[in-house]
């Protein structure tokens, strides 16, 4: 099975990185000509993870999305989720027999549709070829090889149990799941989450509070998810649970560091700006909001970063009355 990466950020980079333990080579979609020229120079991606070096040998390279998705059978998106709209408009080739694994903790802008959905949608791809990856995961701990753990969804849990094995490496264990919503919906949420404990950090809120606010997370994604998709699953698995609890506490969350800077004052723009990272929580803050709109499920957190994100309402008024909702 010839597999390839479409993405060049450190999330692209470190499933790179897992994936050549398993199989001889890959393809690797990179938009830019000179970064892929840059990167068979000096044998890393010259943006991202430096310290991951790779053998470009194996590597095939192209610019070109539509070359790439032609000779690849498994195909792994690994786009930030406000750019990969725009990258999948590209796409001219025909992807109805194509296996797509979502790699991306976003959803699609302005469609508010999860990229699974999409993908079925819009380029055919029958829903039990679709598959998503989610659980605690930092890119750079995976460069380091650290060992982490990562949970492979699809609706056949045959193909999540065979593609698990993609991922599977010394320090990566994986896990399979039919899940494949609420693993995409716990992916875009943990982000939210994450924006809103970096908020708390910045407002002198300890870890007491933390701890009240992550188990009321929890609790909003039970419910999301359950209105979503209403099959078994168990919130404190890794993929959910788990993933929830690194984005949140970690150093190396971007949506935390994003949100710590909205507690601190700046705003939206000044802080993307400063970061020159992307926080995808600032997207998925919205599109959950958006499609809540249709479910009305309790999202007082969701609820509570949309007002400060998108209305700009004060951080200290908004997560004051947001604490009178927790017990």
């Amino acid at each position: 099975m010839n597999v390839a990466i479409i993405g060049s950020g450190s999330w692209a980079t470190a499933l790179a990185k897992i994936i050549m333990h398993n199989v001889p080579d890959i393809n690797w979609h990179i938009r830019r000509q000179e970064v892929i020229d840059e990167f068979v120079e000096i044998r890393r991606n010259p943006n991202h993870l430096e310290w991951a070096y790779f053998d470009v040998s194996r590597i095939h390279f192209s610019a070109d999305i539509n070359a790439v998705i032609e000779e690849s059978d498994l195909i792994v998106l690994a786009i930030p989720s406000p750019y990969i709209k725009q990258s999948l408009n590209e796409i001219t080739v025909d992807m109805s027999q194509k296996f797509v694994i979502s790699a991306v903790k976003g959803m699609i802008p302005d469609e508010n549709l999860l990229v699974t959905e999409y993908m079925h949608q819009y380029f055919h791809i029958p829903k039990e070829n679709l598959g998503v990856i989610a659980g605690p995961c930092h890119a750079e701990e995976i460069a380091l090889e650290r060992l982490s753990y990562l949970t492979v969804g699809c609706k056949d849990i045959v193909k999540a149990r065979e593609w698990s094995k993609l991922f599977d490496t010394p320090y990566v264990r994986t896990t399979p799941s039919n899940d494949v919503e609420g693993l995409e919906y716990a992916s875009v949420m943990k982000n939210i989450y994450a924006i809103a404990a970096g908020i708390c950090k910045s407002l002198h809120y300890g870890d007491n509070f933390l701890a009240v606010l992550l188990t009321n997370a929890m609790h909003e994604m039970i419910r999301f998810a359950k209105a979503k998709s209403d099959i078994p699953r168990d919130i404190t698995d890794s993929g959910y649970l788990g993933d929830v609890l690194v984005t949140a506490y970690s150093n190396f969350s971007r949506n935390r560091q994003f949100g710590q800077m909205i507690g601190m004052g700046y705003s939206v723009k000044a802080a993307q700006t400063e970061m020159e990272m992307v926080a995808e929580g600032y997207y998925g803050t919205k599109a959950i909001w958006l499609a809540n709109q249709h479910t009305h499920v309790e999202l007082p957190i969701v609820e509570a970063v949309y007002q400060i994100l998108y209305n700009r309402k004060s951080a200290k008024n908004i997560i004051k009355e947001l604490t009178k909702r927790f017990n």
